[in-house]
């Protein structure tokens, strides 16, 4: 083997690596962003129903029938526990969380892509090397760092990759 195939050959493992780094990210970054939006609206869900049974037990305790006082305790005993709920699972945080995590990997994808697209037509071999061991080194201590994605969240995302949702119009028209 000459040293120009064996150098090609070098260049294809490497260009192979970095896109399946693209790829994992594509997929963690989708997952993220699916259970961030989960979160975020479970807050919603939790957050908006606690405000209005708050401010009807409160109307309610404050109105002068007997009956009501049975409503207001009940409402009262409602509102403690969805913001017991809300508390607990602290969807805000979560949701941040994973939007955070998402646009880490988008990053790194973006990073991994452009290396595979171009810099690896114009860099050394050496360098080529040392830049996909910092690519895969901050994939591994993404992956070990953020929280897992959810099964569901995953599968969601992944079903939008299948159907297109994250490609680019120019990458389509390119055949």
């Amino acid at each position: 083997m000459k040293n120009s195939q064996y150098t090609e050959a070098i260049k294809r493992k490497i260009l192979d690596e970095a896109k399946r780094i693209e790829e994992d990210c594509l997929y963690s970054a989708k997952g993220h962003f699916q259970a961030g939006r989960f979160w975020g609206n479970f807050n919603l869900w939790i957050g908006i129903p606690t405000t209005i049974l708050a401010a009807v037990g409160g109307a309610t305790a404050l109105s002068s029938f007997d009956s009501h006082g049975l409503v207001a305790g009940i409402l009262a005993i409602i509102v403690a526990a969805l913001s017991a709920v809300a508390t607990f699972v602290n969807p805000v945080e979560r949701a941040d969380t994973h939007l955070s995590a998402g646009n880490k990997y988008n990053s790194l994808r973006n990073r991994a892509r452009i290396f595979g697209e171009i810099d690896i037509d114009i860099e050394r071999n050496d360098k080529l090397l040392l830049t996909l061991k910092n690519l895969s080194k901050e994939r591994d201590d993404l992956n070990q760092e953020l929280p897992q994605i959810p099964q569901w969240a995953f599968r969601k995302a992944r079903k939008g990759i299948e159907e297109g949702e994250a490609q680019y119009v120019i990458d389509t028209s390119q055949d």
